[in-house]
């Protein structure tokens, strides 16, 4: 599974007020009523992490105030399927404030944070300064281009319904551009898709993409020789999905180039300009959708914090999940490093690690108010999946490891589960059976601008 919501780049860009009048000015205007004498839980970010953390002190003698840039959870192990026009990009988020609005101690706070002020507990968003006894920063993760920025012009990200909306729109474009295009060498590169990044989210994309162009581009562009559509899958190891066992890497691979989808291991990526991807061998190839699934960090609001961090620029915390010298201060999710997993490696930036993590936090929080011992953060590692189109997909949980029909299954009714909203599952089921009986994609749609 993948991730949450982002805190946006340019946030890090924003002033931050360092005079004490000015930053006591405007916590005096802080929005958002408080219960007199009860402490307050700031929570940055309304992805998995942050809402466990809402959840679990539902119940607690605490104000809790939950901020995100967006007014929306998004069940972002499902983006992809938007971007490859199987579903509705509000068929996968979900409002906020109807999620929090059932917990009577929180409240929402649309805002996006640009810092924070650890002496004075003050987090930092636009002209407001918000007051915390308690801070959980959850604020996710973001595309890591490695500070190549031309990588993050010419590509296409996942991260966001925005994104994944960019996405859609990119690949229809392209092909209703072949359609007038002259020149074959054009049309060549209009009709090729690039994937960058052999992970979950590059295998799910590619695999998808793969039967959209086979069973429903197909059909919608007659006067086009589909034969001439590639999908390429671009790893710089020497394997796809490296988290899952050999033989389900097997598995996936077989399975991707049954569906037409072309993969080139141990190839690294040195360029992307225009319509050319240039690799590390000097050699090239025209695609005008590049997609990058190669990289993530935690949220670049990270960058303006000024606290140590680890590998993909994640903060380093303690086991109780709160900073080393600032313990009412904890971080979880995406944004953690915390090494423990599977012979002292970082936690994974998936879902489940995030929920747990969201869960100790709040238990913690508790603990601190009540002067009670903090507990360490133990995860259960409940496996994990990635679907490689219609019937099939790989499984690994459990000691049980399955790959194609009934792995899809189990893929199948572990998503419906964690989906929010009766409403979303209804939608993203009916649309799940309509596109396996038609061989269908209902949403074809060409929206908004184009991205410059």
């Amino acid at each position: 599974m993948k991730t949450m919501p982002t805190i946006d780049q340019n946030l890090t860009e924003a002033p931050v007020a360092t005079s004490t009048t000015s930053l006591a000015s405007r916590a005096e205007n802080d929005p958002i009523s408080r219960t007199g004498g009860r402490p307050r839980v700031v929570v940055v970010g309304a992805g998995f992490g942050g809402l466990h953390v809402a959840a679990k002190l539902a119940r607690a003698d605490v104000d809790v105030l939950v901020l995100d840039r967006n007014n929306y959870h998004g069940f972002w192990p499902l983006l992809y399927q938007v971007a490859t026009a199987g579903l509705d990009p509000a068929s996968i988020a979900y409002p906020a404030r109807a999620i929090l609005r059932k917990y009577p101690n929180t409240q929402f706070l649309m805002a996006e944070v640009s810092g924070v002020d650890f002496e004075r507990k003050l987090v930092l968003s636009g002209d407001k300064a918000l007051p915390y006894d308690y801070l959980v920063l959850a604020a996710g993760s973001a595309n890591n281009y490695f500070g190549d920025t031309a990588l993050a012009a010419h590509t296409f990200g996942m991260k966001d319904l925005d994104e994944a909306e960019q996405l859609r729109n990119q690949l229809l474009r392209a092909f209703e551009r072949a359609v007038v295009e002259p020149d074959p060498v054009r049309r060549a590169a209009l009709l090729t898709l690039v994937i960058i990044g052999g992970g979950p989210t590059g295998v799910e994309l590619s695999g998808a993409f793969a039967e959209l162009i086979r069973h429903v581009l197909r059909k919608d562009y007659p006067m086009l020789d589909i034969a001439q559509a590639r999908v390429l899958l671009v790893e710089a190891s020497d394997r796809i999905l490296a988290s899952f066992p050999e033989q389900l890497q097997r598995s996936a691979r077989k399975r991707l180039e049954k569906m037409g989808v072309e993969i080139k291991l141990g190839t690294a990526v040195a360029a992307v300009d225009g319509d050319t991807v240039t690799f590390k061998d000097g050699t090239q190839i025209n695609s005008s959708t590049v997609v990058w699934a190669a990289g993530v960090r935690a949220a670049e609001l990270v960058d303006a914090l000024g606290l140590a961090v680890g590998r993909s620029a994640r903060v380093k915390i303690t086991p109780k999940l709160n900073l080393p010298d600032r313990p009412e201060v904890f971080v979880i999710g995406d944004m953690a490093y915390l090494e423990g997993y599977k012979g002292g490696q970082a936690y994974p930036m998936v879902a489940q690690v995030a929920m747990q993590m969201g869960k100790q936090a709040a238990r913690n929080i508790l603990a601190l108010i009540e002067g009670r011992p903090l507990g360490t953060f133990h995860y259960l590692d409940k496996g994990q999946m990635a679907t490689i189109g219609r019937r099939a997909a790989v499984f690994d949980a459990f000691g049980i490891r399955l790959s194609g029909f009934f792995a899809w299954i189990g893929w199948l009714f572990i998503h419906i589960i964690y989906l929010i909203g009766f409403r979303n599952r209804l939608v993203v089921l009916t649309n799940w059976a309509y596109n396996y009986f038609t061989y269908d994609r209902a949403v074809r749609l060409i929206t908004g601008a184009e991205r410059e």
